[in-house]
């Protein structure tokens, strides 16, 4: 590898054509001049020019160290265009969230969009797990969690409180109801449903509830775009983040029942650290910020 220092007095000094108003360009010495470039042919291993009392000529092995120092200079150029143009609106950005999140926040990326022609936005729903190690590996550029995190790799910001819903049809909305009145009308579970229960019905019914495997379950569905569609049509009740409920397009069929112990998920919005210097991840990190306040 040819020394970057020397390469770039060598150009400069072809390019000039004299050593004193080489020297006065780079803020070195006449001297200074001489040195690099003897260095320079010494790791060339070739004289690199042929002198003629102030003058000088290239020779075969100057002509093509000199292409290398203005490739390079080019090379040089272009990486910083590329690292100066750091436009918020232009670029890819990856994000990986939970099902529900990603069917509610998918519409608002979409507007976002709309507004940058040139920025692309990857969703991926994916487990908290995976989530992290996408993000720690790169394959992320952002992540949404249900719990804070420490990492020496990775910084967290709080996003959002989203509760834990009771989901119902529209004709139960009024009712009165209990776990033995719920077990009749049946569970429309999924893969987080039986967690969710074990967290919101050992609060609100801890002397009648034995577990979710005690649940009668009306029927299981793992799309998470489908888990209302049975609450809808009055052929269940299931148990969601108010995510999944608002992103339901049938949202008016369904009600979310108030129970007296409410529960609430804190979410957390997770980068690589210093990822967010990138402009591009930066205003979309914002945006999902700001989006996400609909969900208090």
């Amino acid at each position: 590898m040819l020394n970057a220092t020397w390469l770039e007095t060598f150009t400069a000094l072809c390019d000039v054509g004299h050593f004193t108003r080489t020297a006065d360009l780079l803020g070195m010495t006449q001297p200074g001049v001489s040195q690099h470039l003897h260095k320079l042919a010494s790791q060339v291993g070739q004289p690199l020019i042929l002198k003629d009392g102030k003058s000088f000529t290239l020779t075969q092995a100057g002509e093509a160290v000199l292409a290398v120092g203005i490739a390079r200079r080019q090379q040089e150029r272009e990486l910083k265009d590329i690292i100066n143009f750091d436009d918020p609106n232009v670029g890819e950005v990856s994000i990986g969230c939970s099902g529900s999140f990603a069917m509610w926040l998918y519409p608002h990326l979409l507007d976002r969009m709309r507004l940058a022609p040139d920025l692309s936005i990857n969703v991926t729903a994916a487990p908290h797990t995976s989530i992290v190690s996408a993000v720690l590996s790169g394959a992320f550029d952002l992540g949404v969690i249900a719990e804070p995190i420490s990492h020496p790799h990775l910084e967290a910001q709080e996003l959002t409180r989203e509760e834990l819903c009771l989901v119902v049809p529209q004709s139960y909305a009024k009712r009165d109801l209990d776990l033995a009145q719920l077990n009749e009308l049946g569970f429309v579970a999924h893969p987080d449903g039986y967690a969710y229960a074990d967290d919101l019905f050992s609060r609100n019914f801890p002397q009648d509830y034995k577990g979710s495997d005690h649940l009668k379950v009306r029927t299981f569905v793992n799309q998470i775009g489908q888990i209302p569609l049975p609450v809808a049509q009055g052929l269940g009740y299931t148990i969601l983040p108010k995510s999944g409920v608002d992103a339901f397009q049938g949202k008016q069929q369904l009600a979310i029942f108030s129970l007296p112990t409410r529960r609430y998920h804190d979410l957390w919005i997770i980068s690589r650290k210093r990822r967010t210097e990138i402009s591009r991840i930066a205003a979309l990190n914002d945006f999902i910020l700001q989006a996400s306040k609909a969900l208090r």
